[in-house]
């Protein structure tokens, strides 16, 4: 083991996963929201009205952090719940008129963020990150 010389893919993984929680909480925390829930909304903004356990399957995320993810999205005021008509034990999950409103906001620092970690690549550099990404998950 004293000879790995590899470059440890986790260690930049990890910071870049730190440096991201930083950035989104700076630019979201004004809303009342961290990364922990940017992730859902984003996906809520692609489908509304999902079953909340769609969610965690989508987002390959535990259903406890789901939990507490939707839970603080809905005391902040940016979704509500509400009982599956076909499934009484399941609820979908809905974006209010203030997750809405602030949509281009949230977009605006996705689209920041993604900017500041791309801005060194190239169009080609960019696209085959997304695509190793892809495939390592």
């Amino acid at each position: 083991m004293d000879n790995y010389k590899c470059e440890n893919i986790a260690k930049y993984v990890s910071e870049i996963q730190r440096k991201g929680n930083i950035f989104f909480l700076k630019e979201l925390s004004h809303l009342g929201l961290g990364y922990g829930q940017f992730n859902f909304l984003m996906e809520l903004y692609r489908q509304d009205g999902v079953r909340q356990e769609d969610l965690t399957l989508k987002l390959n995320i535990d259903k406890g952090t789901t939990a507490r993810a939707i839970k603080k999205l809905e005391a902040e005021g940016f979704i509500i719940k509400k009982e599956d008509k076909d499934d009484k034990r399941a609820y979908r999950i809905f974006i209010t008129d203030k997750g809405i409103h602030h949509r281009d906001a949230i977009y605006k620092v996705a689209k920041e963020w993604e900017n500041n970690l791309t801005k060194n690549l190239t169009k080609e550099e960019k696209e085959t990150m997304i695509s190793l990404l892809k495939k390592c998950i």
